[in-house]
């Protein structure tokens, strides 16, 4: 096996940990009737929707961009197989979710108030997570998404590889419009999306 550098082999760790760990304390708090089926719904389609929504065509640059594999070091495909590297990264995405949908639980008391109908102190958690641990993400795989290297064009990424710029740079490193949009689209996508999971599959919905 190919040798990682540090920062390599704390990107490979840390994905395959933040993939991994939430999904199974998920599946056993569902499974053990701690978590409600509502919420075990909203993560569900949250792994689809950034599955289809970007990582799928991000990791094999379906539309204008290049594959992930041509964008980073041969190590790192080596650690993360091109053909697993969506599902971690849409199970990652996943995860994230589910730390918004948590913060916001935990800021209304316990209360399913904000999953019923728009809050802008709920949206206001949900960028601030969301955009925040993306600009996090795009410092730590600069190598992967610089300016040079085209990513696809994606459902949640309309503009595509041809409309992108600088936002601005950390220690050097750019962050960009075209990695952070789907992430600002999210916010409002997926408070749909709570909406919806709340009100088909949450308390009283089987009475309807």
């Amino acid at each position: 096996m190919m040798e990682l550098t540090e920062q390599q082999a704390f990107v490979v760790r840390n994905l395959y940990l933040a993939a991994f760990v939430p999904l199974v304390v998920t599946i056993a708090l569902y499974h053990f009737g701690r978590l409600p089926r509502w919420v075990m719904a909203v993560y569900a389609y949250s792994f689809l929707l950034c599955a289809l929504g970007w990582e799928v065509w991000y990791t094999f640059g379906l539309v204008g961009g290049l594959p992930v594999d041509a964008r980073r070091a041969p190590a790192m495909s080596e650690a993360i197989p091109q053909n697993l590297n969506w599902v971690l990264t849409s199970l990652f995405d996943a995860a994230i979710c589910l730390i918004g949908l948590f913060l916001i639980w935990l800021i209304y008391g316990f209360r399913d108030t904000a999953f019923k109908a728009w809050k802008w102190p709920a949206l206001m958690v949900l960028s601030i997570v969301f955009v925040g641990q993306n600009i996090y993400v795009e410092y730590m795989i600069h190598d992967q998404v610089k300016p040079g290297l085209p990513l696809s064009w994606a459902p949640l990424i309309p503009t595509g590889p041809w409309f992108n710029f600088v936002l601005f740079e950390i220690g050097g490193r750019a962050i960009t419009f075209q990695t952070q949009l789907p992430w600002v689209l999210m916010v409002p996508v997926f408070s749909w999306l709570v909406f919806w999971c709340h009100g088909r599959y949450g308390p009283g919905a089987g009475r309807r």
